[in-house]
């Protein structure tokens, strides 16, 4: 399988912290890729250097055969991003909300309505889509934040930590929801703080901390190598003779 995003030696630095340190990793094409880490590891930073939102200052970034430095706007054209803020407006419908979108990327009033309609059914909101985003729970809110990423039809998803902030009902709603893009052939980037939402949904994830990978390959291998602690509990022979004492 052909990699469709291949980084190689990518940094950026904030001053003196170096948010990205010199990494280097590629992503299959078709594949859930992650990145897992704590706070401050530096997923976000590469994310957006990776959806062109920032320079990185160093490094080389091909995605699908297209030079980041180069051909960003080519890149623009194939790649949606869903970022953790979710980026809808609260006084518009979700069909008003997405046929905005559809409007940025110059789609046709008859194409956009077809596409609004497509995009409800996919993050299953059609009853909800004259709704207006004030009355819509936090799920629902991120569910029609990730349909806006989708309006351009990309070849590759960005998700930064999804599902953050989301109770375990909706969480797993909007899992079901990325594997069924991924079904359908869209390659996704996603980033986690969760271990067990890497484990559920990526083929193949790289652990970041600090701006650097210390780890990389698919869950069941990371899992079987960081191994975990073992407690062994033993019981005296007279513990039950002085638990009756005690009472």
């Amino acid at each position: 399988m052909d990699d469709i995003i291949d980084v190689k030696g990518l940094v950026k630095t904030f001053g003196d912290i170096r948010a990205v340190d010199d990494i280097s990793f590629g992503v299959r094409r078709g594949e859930i890729f992650g990145f897992l880490g704590p706070n401050g590891a530096g997923k976000s930073t590469a994310i957006k250097i990776l959806t062109t939102l920032i320079r990185k200052d160093s490094g080389d970034v091909i995605i699908d055969d297209l030079d980041l430095q180069t051909q960003a706007d080519e890149v623009r054209r194939i790649i949606g991003y869903a970022s953790q803020e979710v980026g809808v407006d609260n006084d518009l419908t979700a069909r008003e909300n997405l046929y905005i979108q559809c409007r940025y990327y110059h789609i046709t009033k008859e194409r956009s309505k077809q596409k609004v309609e497509e995009l409800l059914k996919t993050v299953n909101l059609v009853e909800a889509g004259d709704r207006k985003l004030s009355t819509f729970s936090g799920g629902m809110r991120k569910r029609l934040d990730l349909a806006t990423a989708l309006v351009s039809d990309p070849q590759i998803l960005f998700l930064d930590e999804p599902t953050t902030g989301l109770d375990p009902k909706n969480r797993k709603e909007l899992w079901d929801y990325i594997r069924g893009l991924n079904h359908q052939g869209t390659t996704i980037f996603l980033t986690t703080q969760y271990m067990e939402e890497a484990d559920q949904l990526a083929d193949r994830l790289c652990i970041i901390d600090q701006g650097r990978i210390v780890e990389e390959g698919v869950p069941e291998d990371l899992k079987a190598k960081m191994g975990g602690d073992t407690i062994t509990i033993g019981f005296r022979e007279d513990g039950p003779t002085i638990l009756a004492k005690a009472k």
